[in-house]
């Protein structure tokens, strides 16, 4: 299965729509702490089984990493586990923040429940 770019103004776009997504990000907790996309999650190799289970394969899902190279491969990675709509965010967390700083949460999880 292949995933597909997602540009940062269609994100933009969609959050601002409310279309139900699962926001996953990929980078270390101590970089998703200091800053992320609010709606969220963090999803490292501990939490990716549960992240699975939970959610429908037909959910969109949205990786994000720090420039929009890790999160391809892992964007594939869940592309392979069966869920239908996967993207990976261009340009990372690092262009998200730069582009939309208000639009930028600190802390742990924002817990998100996917659709």
């Amino acid at each position: 299965m292949n995933f597909s770019h997602l540009d940062q103004l269609t994100l933009a776009t969609w959050l601002d729509e409310q279309r139900p997504l699962a926001l996953v990000d990929i980078r270390d907790p101590h970089s998703f702490e200091s800053g992320h996309i609010p709606g969220s999650q963090r999803l490292d190799n501990t939490s990716v089984g549960d992240f699975i289970d939970r959610t429908a394969a037909e959910q969109p899902v949205v990786v994000v990493c720090y420039h929009g190279h890790s999160s391809q491969q892992a964007a594939g990675w869940l592309a392979g586990q069966g869920f239908r709509e996967v993207y990976s965010l261009d340009g990372g967390f690092t262009d998200w923040q730069h582009r939309h700083p208000e639009r930028v949460a600190s802390g742990r999880d924002d817990e998100r429940e996917p659709s």
